[in-house]
């Protein structure tokens, strides 16, 4: 009876909304907790590195659905939501932090999508998850955040409201609804290389009233809502014992400037970043002993130069690599050499 209690204890910030800022709020309460109970009663408290629960088991509707007359989400002026945007929470031993702005945010990488499995369940946000809307999950953006996102690989373009947190399957950086994948044209292969834009409300509204809706009435209970904080995390680092000494702040736009353009229909290039340093000479040395102790099925590893905040930074990359199957292959390759969580990069 004790162990039983300790586990409801353990699942009780998953099943109910969260009452400070300190509360984890994970992304679909019922989506973690279902898996979270099997697996504390049978003493196994994480997934195995790189499994992806989610993905395993989801689906897309058993019978075709028409979803042409599904318009994209109309980008209003909203205030943060009472769920879903703590500092911080904790998947999988895993722990994400919240933005506190949405501004200007630009990133490139995998998306995924999600379906049946969790179509009417609520959303970290408070939000029932409908599959044929145009919506998205995200792991540290503000909710509810609007964006833009498109297909790199056939140039289709999408406005989302992401109102939810995930995936949480490692270098994914957006769950989309299937509706949203569809329209994407993703939903065959699972997965998609894509951009993901913030859109800022109130400037369209400046710029063109009839493009947004009317501003979405401030709930109640707004006063006890949590805002989100801005936060600082270090590059995550291939190799234990090669010290960085540079950081990255989340908190602004991932010099969307400097990005490289890419146009739709072309090939695109998939990098894997496993270090950042503040000297050369360390990223030289974990390009070295890439290469001694694996022959990578990719054409080189490459250490690129750059500039955050004044200062120099040299980048380990390995790449390209031709498509999402080969990248997670390669990523579960590198972890079994101990070089855990590398960036995905598209160029």
């Amino acid at each position: 009876m004790r162990a039983f209690t300790a586990i409801n204890d353990r699942l009780r910030p998953l099943l109910t909304p969260p009452k400070d800022k300190k509360t984890i709020v994970q992304r679909s309460h019922y989506r973690i907790a279902a898996i979270a109970l099997p697996l504390l009663i049978s003493g196994c408290g994480s997934l195995p590195k790189g499994a992806s629960f989610f993905s395993q088991q989801d689906s897309a509707p058993a019978h075709p659905v028409d979803i042409s007359h599904v318009a994209n989400a109309i980008p209003r002026v909203e205030p943060h939501s009472r769920y879903g945007n703590p500092t911080s929470y904790v998947v999988f031993g895993q722990r994400y932090y919240v933005k506190k702005s949405s501004l200007n945010h630009i990133e490139r990488g995998v998306a995924s999508w999600y379906g049946t499995k969790f179509h009417g369940k609520r959303t970290s946000s408070g939000e029932p998850y409908d599959m044929l809307a145009m919506t998205a999950a995200h792991k540290s953006l503000p909710l509810p955040t609007y964006a833009e996102v498109t297909n790199l690989e056939n140039g289709r373009k999408i406005i989302v409201k992401i109102n939810d947190r995930g995936p949480f399957k490692k270098n994914r950086i957006i769950d989309l609804s299937y509706a949203a994948a569809v329209k994407l044209g993703i939903t065959k292969a699972g997965t998609g290389l894509v951009e993901v834009r913030t859109i800022d409300p109130s400037a369209i509204n400046q710029s063109n009233p009839s493009q947004i809706a009317p501003p979405a009435p401030k709930p109640a209970a707004a006063k006890n809502r949590a805002p989100p904080v801005a936060f600082n995390t270090p590059i995550p680092l291939a190799i234990a014992s090669q010290t960085p000494v540079v950081t990255t702040n989340h908190s602004t736009a991932p010099q969307a400037d400097k990005l490289k353009r890419i146009i739709p229909g072309q090939a695109v290039n998939i990098y894997l970043q496993v270090g950042a340093f503040g000297g050369r000479i360390n990223a030289e040395n974990l390009k070295i002993r890439i290469r001694d102790i694996e022959t990578l099925p990719v054409s080189k590893i490459n250490v690129t130069q750059g500039t955050t905040a004044n200062n120099a930074i040299f980048r380990v990359r390995i790449g390209p690599i031709h498509n999402v199957t080969e990248t997670d292959q390669l990523i579960k390759r590198l972890a079994q050499l101990g070089i855990e969580n590398p960036h995905v990069i598209i160029d």
